[in-house]
């Protein structure tokens, strides 16, 4: 039986830097994304995994076929971010952990269904991938 899948969106370079440590670690997981630039980007750096939403029109957003365990969103901006923790927890029952630079959206990831919000000046967040094998 196949374990979870890690699902990661990770607009930032603190979150491309985790997503490399989390390949390291032998991980499997899948990134998130809602762009097409991105997903390129995300190909070109050797990710083979990647799932492709559209957050504007959360009624074509489908179930994927393969299990999804612990979520991992790097904070770019507030609207996307919730956007994916309202997605993502349709997806898992497995914690949701926010990666922000800001303490003023704490209370409203929360209220979305957010597990964990991290704040971090660098985003660096390595510490996880021991709580996470």
């Amino acid at each position: 039986m196949q374990s979870d899948f890690l699902l990661i969106a990770a607009p930032t370079k603190a979150g491309e830097d985790f997503m490399k440590l989390v390949k390291l670690a032998g991980l499997p997981f899948i990134a998130l994304t809602n762009n097409k630039m991105e997903r390129l980007e995300l190909e070109r750096q050797g990710v083979k995994q990647i799932m492709q939403v559209d957050t504007s029109k959360p009624e074509t957003f489908f179930i994927p076929d393969y299990p999804i365990g612990t979520v991992i969103l790097f904070e770019e901006s507030l609207p996307l971010c919730c956007r994916y923790i309202q997605l993502c927890r349709s997806l898992t029952s497995r914690p949701i952990y926010v990666i922000t630079q800001s303490v003023n959206p704490r209370l409203i990831y929360k209220g979305l269904g957010a597990d964990y919000v991290i704040y971090s000046k660098n985003g660096d967040v390595k510490f996880l991938i021991s709580s996470l094998t």
